[in-house]
């Protein structure tokens, strides 16, 4: 089964001459366990799609599924929670909670789940990017590279079924996104996770397996 599915996607945002078609009709499948680059100019519907994927915009028409559900049939509350189970989010500012220190950011989707974490996973994960001796750190002492390795592992802590990343390089030199590219296609290979990841970075994209071009909210080959 795929990690996620789209069929005749679209959203549009006014109405009239001044419409704006940011999606216009897409159908993608995203293969779980495998890494999606989404590449295009800006303004060509990228993010627009990637917040549809993760239920943040509702659609003007079409379906998404994720993990087999259809996030259109869940009520808005419902949707939250299956957001925070089971779809993970890197954003290029990358969102820490400033008061929380590295601990507590990564926890913080188990936190609201009054859960814990897999003793052995969390152990693997924090060491793999390299954040063991920095737990007890706030975001503000850490360097940029080291608040996304956070927001990585804030993403993955909840083993999600499906990962989104919005030009997650995108406020980096040249040696940290490099860095971050690295461990985000490291996930994929050795945790399995799947990932979909906007970029305008060609050295990520050339990580992917996979990269689908838009053009005016539209795939093209």
């Amino acid at each position: 089964m795929d990690a996620a599915v789209v069929q005749n996607l679209k959203k549009y945002f006014g109405r009239g001459p001044l419409q704006v078609k940011a999606v216009d009709g897409i159908d993608l499948s995203i293969e779980k366990g495998r890494f999606t680059a989404i590449a295009g100019a800006s303004g060509s519907g990228k993010t627009t799609l990637l917040n549809l994927i993760g239920g943040l915009y509702p659609p003007t028409e079409g379906t998404v599924l994720v993990d087999g559900v259809n996030l259109g049939a869940l009520r808005e509350e419902e949707r939250t929670v299956f957001r925070r189970r089971k779809i993970g989010f890197v954003f290029q500012g990358c969102g820490l909670v400033p008061e929380l220190t590295v601990r507590e950011n990564i926890l913080l989707p188990l936190a609201l789940d009054k859960s814990r974490p897999d003793a052995v996973f969390w152990e693997e994960l924090t060491g793999l990017l390299g954040l063991t001796e920095k737990l007890d750190c706030f975001p503000s002492m850490l360097s940029g590279g080291g608040q996304q390795c956070t927001a990585i592992a804030r993403a993955l802590i909840t083993r999600p079924s499906i990962i989104l990343a919005d030009e997650p390089t995108g406020n980096f030199d040249i040696k940290t996104s490099q860095n971050v590219a690295g461990l985000l296609k490291m996930t994929v290979d050795v945790f399995h996770q799947t990932l979909v990841v906007i970029t305008h970075n060609p050295e990520l994209a050339q990580l992917a397996d996979r990269v689908v071009r838009l053009k005016d909210g539209r795939i093209v080959q």
